[in-house]
């Protein structure tokens, strides 16, 4: 008898895909952190975040029982790409009912950690280089700021963000590219010192 929780996600996805409940709720319990990560990251508001992580999660139920999903590439990153659809599905009905709120916390610190170093004084630096960085990422246009939040506080790889974001690598790299010249630029402009 195969013991789920030492299979793959791929192999548990198509268990579920066959029927077996109990390995999708392993799938939930192994990605939904990231999933709800990734969503609070783009919309900035925990109420909206948990109804769209509840959104994605049943599509992807839905999609999954419909045999939408194919182990072609990781589960995680065709979760992301669910998620970022829904996301995006969120901002369209927002757009066309022209309600758009700009939300005023955008402190990333409950995120990511922040690794501790040899002295205070370094830790204190480190921090404001980080807090100025969160700053500047919100004034970066939508695109740019998910392919750095994926990268840097996801550890996600530019094939996985391609994935995610149903781009090209090429895109996702040019997104990269773009948004790290963006922040050089306001870091200069507003005499910011990037360097830890």
């Amino acid at each position: 008898m195969e013991i789920l929780e030492e299979m793959t996600d791929e192999a548990l996805a198509m268990r579920y895909v066959e029927g077996n409940d109990q390995a999708f709720d392993i799938l939930l319990e192994r990605h939904q952190e990231k999933v709800y990560a990734y969503i609070l990251f783009v919309v900035h508001d925990r109420d909206k975040a948990e109804d769209l992580f509840q959104e994605t999660f049943v599509r992807i139920i839905v999609k999954m029982r419909q045999r939408h999903y194919q182990p072609t590439g990781t589960f995680s990153g065709w979760c992301l790409r669910v998620a970022h659809n829904v996301v995006m599905d969120w901002y369209r009905r927002l757009r066309a009912s022209k309600i758009v709120e700009q939300e005023n916390d955008n402190d990333l610190s409950r995120l990511a950690g922040v690794n501790t170093e040899r002295n205070r004084e370094h830790e204190l630096v480190k921090e404001q280089v980080l807090a100025d960085v969160k700053r500047m990422m919100f004034l970066l246009p939508p695109s740019q700021r998910e392919v750095v939040y994926m990268r840097f506080y996801q550890e996600m790889s530019f094939k996985e963000i391609a994935d995610a974001t149903n781009v090209s690598i090429n895109t996702s790299l040019g997104r990269m590219r773009y948004a790290i010249l963006n922040l050089r630029r306001m870091a200069k402009k507003n005499g910011i010192t990037l360097e830890l």
